[in-house]
């Protein structure tokens, strides 16, 4: 063969290699009182007449947080406590805080972070506000504040917020009654709430359609949900007590010792 042949090229080249699909983000888990502060949030900008009435002042958003309807569970949280949760969730980038009016106003940020579509906002906002539920009471719930037609528009919501960890299954997504939470538990919450959902009954509906179901049959999927919330939020308000208490013990001993009173011995 002369040197300057042209080469002949391979047969079969060898194909490039695919691009490696885009792993679903994972996100910070939330405190309970910071996942109430952000579905007050939502749910106030989604419902609110006027300007005038989101962003929130402080204290409009304490009363949000503690407002007796549409919360599981209801709170009875004090001004500071919300304040001092706030922190965390501006550095974040979840909460912006207005200044230059009369008060400062907050708003939230997740359009920017989470989603753009109005209804999985809904979603998301009904989920941090009560917690875990059934997909039926989901859609009628989250419905108030952005319009779900039927639970198959909510099915299509719910495969996109799974597939980037917004909501997670606690059970068996094609069960009857089935039970979605929203993505910002910690991994232990997570692990609990699985364990209490994989056992409880698929629906109270369920139960009653058969005409042999005994009358105590366990508790709904509804009802677990709200003793979880409920037991999330009295936890939540444990530790802010005990961080109160801590700091009124540490001022006592700076007082005891101004005043040279020795602490009696128990």
């Amino acid at each position: 063969m002369s040197s300057d042949a042209t080469p002949t090229p391979a047969a079969n080249p060898a194909p490039a290699p695919a691009a490696a699909p885009t792993p679903a983000p994972t996100w910070e888990p939330l405190l309970p009182l910071e996942r109430r502060i952000l579905g007050a949030l939502v749910e106030k900008q989604k419902t609110s007449k006027s300007a005038d009435t989101y962003p929130l002042s402080l204290n409009s958003l304490w009363t949000a947080c503690n407002q007796k309807s549409n919360r599981d569970p209801v709170l009875d949280l004090s001004d500071d406590d919300v304040e001092q949760a706030l922190p965390p969730l501006q550095k974040n980038g979840l909460v912006i805080r207005i200044t230059g009016g009369r008060v400062e106003r907050f708003r939230h940020n997740l359009y920017d972070i989470w989603t753009r579509n109005g209804a999985e906002m809904a979603v998301l906002a009904e989920l941090l506000l009560r917690g875990p539920q059934t997909k039926g009471d989901l859609r009628t719930r989250a419905t108030r504040m952005d319009p779900i037609e039927t639970l198959d528009a909510l099915e299509v919501l719910l495969k996109s917020l799974t597939a980037r960890r917004l909501v997670v299954y606690l059970t068996d997504p094609d069960r009857r009654g089935a039970v979605v939470t929203h993505g910002f538990h910690t991994p232990e919450e997570l692990t609990r709430l699985k364990a209490h959902f994989a056992h409880a009954p698929a629906s109270a509906s369920l139960a009653d359609t058969d005409p042999v179901a005994p009358s105590r049959s366990g508790p709904s999927a509804d009802a677990v949900a709200a003793l979880e919330a409920k037991l999330t939020g009295a936890i939540a308000e444990i530790d802010t007590l005990k961080a109160k208490v801590a700091t009124l013990e540490s001022a006592l001993a700076d007082v005891r010792k101004q005043l040279g009173i020795t602490q009696p011995t128990p």
